[in-house]
């Protein structure tokens, strides 16, 4: 089987007072090769526990992860992690921190460095391979971050809110390149945001968690990143349907925010 199998997978932080946090309940997905899907819900509703899970960065308490038919049990090359910053080695070149995970891996210049220029090429970074990370605005700083996750040949990308932290501008430029790579390398992407419209423009599937103990609370199937791959996203967001699911989940997540506003005012 290939592909991407979360199958009733919770997770329960246990606190020193002798509480707990659960985290997350019985959540199960497929997601097939090649597939793009956003993740949304409001904050505390595990999404990010749920993408380390995924990464094999935490343990869940129960339920099991598979991909491509065998069991993830800890982290691995064919799950490749992208952060909010891009976790880069700030002293290194830009084509260094590319080349870092087949050098790691034992492989020679002459096995990767074709690949490796081809790479900065594709993100618009090769006149730049020879600055140092800290030179670089934070949008080229997340090139360089997909590039290096793309030059260990991960099966699945995950992506935690990469793009958050940029300008509007620099944002629109790096929704449209991950829109471009996803259909060039057909790599399975799992994104979690906190923007609808960057999940509605991202996601061929988008997932909408419930607040804790996280869960699915609706999925959708939308035509906006087929629609974005090459083309100007402020084009695509004029679909008639654009709005419309911007606001129905926009809704949805802010009905959520209320009822978690109004569980901590019972609380107190």
């Amino acid at each position: 089987m290939t592909g991407l199998s979360i199958e009733n997978i919770s997770m329960r932080f246990d606190l020193p007072d002798g509480g707990h946090v659960q985290a997350l309940q019985d959540v199960s997905l497929d997601l097939k090769q090649g597939e793009l899907m956003s993740v949304l819900g409001p904050s505390g509703c595990g999404k990010t526990t749920l993408l380390n899970i995924v990464a094999g960065f935490l343990g869940a308490t129960s339920g099991q992860i598979s991909l491509n038919g065998h069991r993830v049990d800890g982290p691995d090359a064919e799950r490749g992690m992208v952060f909010q910053k891009g976790a880069l080695f700030e002293w290194m070149s830009v084509r260094d921190n590319v080349s870092f995970g087949p050098r790691m891996a034992g492989k020679s210049e002459s096995d990767y460095g074709a690949e490796v220029d081809h790479l900065l090429e594709v993100v618009g970074l090769k006149d730049f391979k020879e600055k140092a990370i800290y030179e670089l605005s934070g949008g080229m700083q997340q090139r360089v971050a997909l590039a290096r996750c793309l030059a260990n040949h991960p099966d699945v990308i995950l992506m935690d809110e990469p793009l958050g932290a940029l300008d509007a501008l620099t944002r629109e430029k790096m929704q449209s390149l991950v829109l471009k790579l996803w259909k060039e390398t057909g790599k399975t992407i799992i994104l979690i945001t906190h923007s609808v419209e960057e999940a509605l423009l991202l996601g061929e599937r988008l997932l909408v968690m419930a607040p804790r103990p996280g869960r699915i609370h609706t999925e959708y199937r939308l035509p906006f990143a087929d629609l974005g791959v090459g083309q100007d996203l402020r084009e695509v967001k004029k679909h008639p349907d654009f709005a419309v699911k911007r606001d129905e989940i926009l809704s949805m997540i802010w009905d959520m925010e209320e009822e978690i506003m109004g569980r901590s005012e019972d609380a107190a």
